[in-house]
């Protein structure tokens, strides 16, 4: 069998995850010299008539590369076997902890100042899969989407006038980390002590537009 269809059936039964690999190409001694030559370019390691070569998934030297190789020795007439003699995986990077989006409100609390009264939030969610279900989930927060993003923006009042009350808040942030919804909560403006008069609240402007 041609060397280059060698390597096909070896490839299709290496791990979706693999990152490299480590070949050992055996040849006739007669060829030893000439297919060395003909792989210079995957740096080969050469012992007597095998040939050891080690092959990045991706980059410059990878498959694409190879088969070119070995399609210049199966030209040749060069006939030889391949062997798989070690595979490398992928590292899995380490989950990192995601902070709860309830934890997430009640730390943020803690930054704004102690006789705030309206604030304008933005919980930016992390899967388009949870837009929908998150926004129906977040609904008492009357949130507004920001443009095609996954950014809901709300507002909240501490003790009367327009937005949910922090209560409110926590609430819906807690019904959104039980359905696994993450996401990054943001205070994007707080007021301070505004008092209401024969009106629901301060106007928030956020780039020229009331919120």
């Amino acid at each position: 069998m041609r060397l280059v269809w060698q390597w096909g059936e070896l490839e299709r039964g290496l791990p979706a995850d693999w990152s490299e690999v480590q070949l050992v190409v055996t040849v006739p001694e007669r060829d030893a010299d000439r297919g060395a030559a003909l792989l210079g370019n995957l740096n080969p390691l050469r012992h007597a008539n095998t040939l050891r070569l080690f092959v990045p998934r991706t980059g410059n030297l990878g498959p694409h590369a190879l088969r070119r190789a070995l399609l210049r020795l199966d030209r040749e007439g060069i006939d030889g076997t391949i062997e798989l003699a070690g595979t490398t995986e992928a590292e899995t990077p380490p989950e990192q902890s995601q902070t709860k989006l309830e934890d997430a409100w009640n730390a943020a609390l803690l930054t704004v100042p102690d006789d705030w009264s309206d604030l304008f939030a933005e919980l930016a969610l992390r899967s388009s899969d949870h837009l929908e279900h998150g926004a129906l989930l977040a609904a008492p927060l009357n949130p507004t989407r920001v443009g095609s993003t996954l950014a809901l923006r709300f507002r909240s009042a501490r003790r009367h006038g327009y937005g949910a009350s922090p209560g409110m808040v926590r609430r819906c942030l807690a019904r959104l980390d039980e359905e696994d919804m993450p996401g990054e909560l943001e205070i994007l403006q707080v007021l301070s002590d505004t008092h209401n008069v024969a009106t629901q609240g301060p106007v928030l402007r956020i780039g020229g537009k009331a919120v």
